[in-house]
């Protein structure tokens, strides 16, 4: 069924009313939680049918929280990816976005982070394929895919009500609050006027993806990923890093400038400690290697590799991008794939500012770069520091064994 992307604002009588089953407004909670187990079943069984090469999919309709288990199944996500990844995939009769888009409307909260979930990887094959066309598809329709980013971007724009996203900016010509304590006496008490900056101006709806509003839609959409971005599984934001890296492009050596030198790290007793660079030890070379097996990477991009290209990365695009790259680096539940992931396209993308000599991306990136090379200095440190304690900590003396025999 073709997706009408004139309805993805919906009608009045349908904002009017709250479909939400978990809405706090049903008296009967047992009813609304039956409801809810009752929808995500019937969307799995609608991505089973889908998806019919991979019949398991099915069986995650049985369990307790059937959306929760959608949400974490790899199997689920790998099957999608390997369908949206097909050439012809994006259409407006695609039936995978279709789901996307169905189930998105259906406002159950569980419900929308499996959609969330599927974002990066929607993301970065519809802007890589809107740059370049692929030689099986030279004009593509992808209207599948801009009905799915439409509908995330109508939702924001209803929970935003027309208002802009503002942040308040300290006046810095003030002294500090906590170094020159302020008294009404004193020559140094002045009123202070924070400035107030807009980070988002006011969202316009958009019933079409527009080439001079692309960058800003799909950053919306992406801003909509990083609020949730905690309860992503790992596979999902390996698939952000990964497009990331693809879409800067930059495989020169200013790459990897701040990984070249040996750091020096004092302990806790101030004793000089020469630790080497974790670029020496061949992390993020490792991590470099592990996507260029799936397809991702220097290789990849050299011989034009249809999941992903270099693109135009105007700063309203960045922005979210660098949030989620920075919650991939220094959020505690990451795992070390992730974290080497999103330092690989951390470093990637500073080379691409750098050549494209964009002031704010360029500081970003660079910020992020520097905290994560001090975050793992300061995990080598911590762990040489307890290997050398527990080195040095004697053993006791195992008290002998008395066995107790009968007579």
């Amino acid at each position: 069924m073709e997706i009408q992307l004139n309805q993805i604002l919906g009608s009045p009588s349908s904002s009017s009313s709250d479909p939400n089953p978990n809405s706090n407004s049903n008296p009967n909670s047992m009813q609304s939680w039956w409801e809810a187990i009752s929808k995500a079943r019937s969307r799995i069984q609608a991505l089973s049918v889908i998806l019919s090469s991979s019949p398991s999919i099915s069986a995650l309709a049985d369990s307790d929280h059937p959306a929760r288990s959608l949400l974490q199944s790899q199997e689920t996500y790998l099957a999608v990816s390997s369908s949206l990844s097909q050439p012809l995939s994006g259409s407006g009769d695609d039936p995978l976005c279709q789901w996307l888009y169905e189930t998105f409307q259906s406002y159950d909260p569980d419900l929308r982070l499996v959609v969330l979930s599927f974002i990066p990887l929607l993301t970065g094959l519809y802007l890589s394929r809107i740059i370049t066309p692929s030689v099986e598809n030279p004009q593509p329709s992808l209207s599948g895919f801009e009905a799915v980013i439409l509908s995330l971007y109508a939702s924001e724009t209803k929970v935003r009500g027309g208002k802009p996203i503002l942040i308040t900016i300290p006046d810095l010509s003030q002294p500090s609050l906590y170094h020159s304590p302020r008294t009404k006496t004193s020559q140094a008490y002045v009123q202070a006027k924070p400035s107030v900056g807009v980070l988002c101006p006011p969202l316009e709806p958009q019933v079409a993806v527009k080439s001079t509003k692309r960058a800003f839609i799909v950053s919306v959409a992406l801003d909509c990923y990083y609020k949730q971005i905690s309860q992503m599984p790992s596979w999902s934001k390996l698939d952000l890093c990964q497009f990331a890296a693809v879409w800067a492009g930059q495989n020169c050596s200013c790459r990897s400038e701040f990984d070249v030198d040996n750091d020096v790290w004092r302990d806790g007793n101030g004793k000089v400690c020469e630790i080497r660079d974790f670029a020496e030890d061949n992390e993020i070379e490792d991590a470099v290697e592990e996507m260029r097996k799936l397809g991702f990477g220097e290789e990849h991009m050299e011989n034009g590799g249809s999941r992903g290209v270099r693109i135009p990365l105007p700063w309203e695009l960045l922005q979210p991008v660098l949030r989620i790259l920075g919650h991939c680096l220094f959020a505690p539940l990451n795992s070390q794939d992730v974290r080497d992931a999103a330092a690989y396209a951390v470093r990637c993308l500073y080379a691409r500012a750098s050549h494209d000599l964009v002031p704010q991306a360029i500081l970003a990136t660079r910020s992020l770069i520097q905290l994560d090379r001090r975050s793992r200095l300061a995990a080598k440190a911590a762990a040489a520091a307890n290997a050398a304690s527990n080195a040095n900590t004697p053993s006791k003396a195992r008290k002998p064994e008395v066995l107790l025999v009968s007579k």
